[in-house]
């Protein structure tokens, strides 16, 4: 069997890559195991509703029954956001779905791996995983993060998920050679917060020069993504306080209760969003729509 017999490109992603036109990749992590149904699903359409709008393509993409597709229909993403039996897919995952023919949401890993083959250039998420606290002794870092340093994708994100040790994931980047810029930022963002009290590689305010720097890398033959950290808007920002009450609070309770893995991430989110009575939920949706806009106004440039 070949690729073709794997991957199934949309009709409208098709004919936008054919025209040439701007193509927005869209983890399917947070429609299955990021938000409660039925705000996964609304922030699924809205996503693809707001690159629509800021005149891109939205590429949506997972695992159905075996096959990557890139480009959703409604029904495979009311599928991801309803079924109990959606698996979680990173890098390791993906020849094992794929041979079982099973159905599994892409994790920013497997997002950029499958946007890659589909030739997209560009992906938007909410925040990438990294290093996790305690990671010297657990080993517990993200293949997310090893993924930037060899595949070909850039990747928008309110920065990373606060509930992981940032200055760590920072310094893991930099062994692996991935750039780091903020839009209109000189601070990393901390996804539900702007601040983290760490600073980018570099501070860019224009989508063009963002766009410029993306190809430049490419074109010198530098594999590898690049991370655009954009941060939450001002009005949707937490309380740096009430954020770090509420992650220590769902670390210790994951502790106690053993999770751990590709559990931890949904785990800490569902319980964060419990302790902050669902301040944290509407923060995630408003940085990922963020997230999105920003990715389709670069995808232009490119």
């Amino acid at each position: 069997m070949a690729l073709k017999d794997y991957l199934k490109i949309s009709e409208e992603v098709c004919t936008a890559l054919n025209e040439g036109k701007p193509v927005v990749a869209l983890e399917s992590t947070i429609i299955s195991h990021g938000m409660p149904y039925p705000r996964n699903l609304d922030t699924a359409f809205l996503l693809e509703d707001t690159v629509r709008k800021n005149n891109a393509v939205p590429a949506t993409i997972a695992l159905i029954n075996g096959i990557i597709k890139v480009g959703l229909d409604k029904s495979d993403i009311e599928y991801l956001a309803s079924s109990k039996n959606v698996l979680k897919a990173s890098r390791r995952d993906l020849p094992v779905v794929v041979s079982k023919k099973l159905s599994a949401a892409t994790t920013v890993s497997a997002t950029m791996i499958c946007a890659s083959l589909a030739s997209l250039k560009i992906f938007a998420t909410g925040g990438i995983g990294g290093v996790h606290r305690g990671a010297s002794k657990t080993y517990d870092v993200s293949t997310d993060l090893t993924e930037l340093s060899k595949t070909n994708i850039a990747v928008v994100s309110a920065g990373v998920k606060s509930i992981l040790d940032i200055g760590l994931t920072l310094e893991y980047l930099e062994t692996l050679g991935v750039p780091v810029i903020g839009y209109r930022t000189d601070e990393f963002p901390a996804f539900f917060t702007r601040e983290s009290g760490f600073r980018v590689n570099y501070r860019i305010d224009s989508t063009a020069e963002i766009a410029d720097v993306i190809n430049t890398k490419w074109e010198m033959g530098l594999n590898g993504g690049i991370l655009i950290a954009n941060p939450v808007p001002e009005e949707s920002s937490m309380d740096s306080k009430e954020i770090q009450t509420a992650i220590n609070s769902a670390l210790k309770n994951a502790d106690e209760k053993g999770i751990k893995g590709k559990e931890i991430t949904p785990f800490l989110l569902s319980a964060i969003n419990d302790l902050t009575e669902g301040k944290s939920l509407e923060s995630n949706i408003k940085l990922v729509t963020n997230n999105a806009k920003l990715a389709s106004e670069i995808a232009q440039k490119l």
